[in-house]
């Protein structure tokens, strides 16, 4: 079901395994300039303009991961739609290290904390099974990409 949105609840998140040596925070407006242009990078400019948004709220929605100082990745919360996750990005040379998950958990805590109860991700593709694996994640009836919040993007 590509580009459908799914949903999650927080009140069964699993235990965050954070890999050794990597560090998860909530960004602060002092690092919004590096983790803009690590986004724009590893991702584009769409992400970059969605996570600027989360950046600009009190409290920040936006976790990133770092190691010896050097962004790993991010992932993002409240930024498309209120009770969105994501986007959510993992630099291409640190995938299968397990940061894209400790991101994604960290992240749902948040949401949790900040008083959710459940949290949609929207127009998945590929990461199905990463989504269903980890998070027990479903479809959403009447998620599909002709019904998302992602309908009111300007096409150019």
């Amino acid at each position: 079901m590509n580009g459908c949105d799914m949903i999650a609840n927080l009140t069964t998140l699993p235990e965050n395994r954070i890999p050794e040596g990597v560090r998860l925070k909530r960004a602060i407006s002092c690092d919004k300039s590096r983790i803009l242009a690590f986004i724009r990078l590893h991702f584009g400019r769409q992400w970059a303009d969605e996570t600027e948004y989360a950046l600009n709220r009190e409290p920040q929605g936006c976790f990133i991961a770092t190691e010896n100082g050097k962004i790993l990745g991010f992932a993002c919360y409240d930024a498309t739609a209120k009770g969105f996750f994501g986007p959510t990005g993992v630099a291409a040379s640190q995938r299968g290290r397990g940061i894209g998950r400790a991101l994604l958990i960290r992240t749902l805590e948040g949401m949790r904390e900040a008083g959710y109860g459940y949290a949609v991700i929207g127009s998945v593709d590929d990461a199905e099974g990463f989504y269903k694996k980890t998070l027990n994640a479903s479809y959403i009836p009447g998620g599909e990409p002709e019904h998302s919040v992602y309908t009111r993007l300007v096409k150019m």
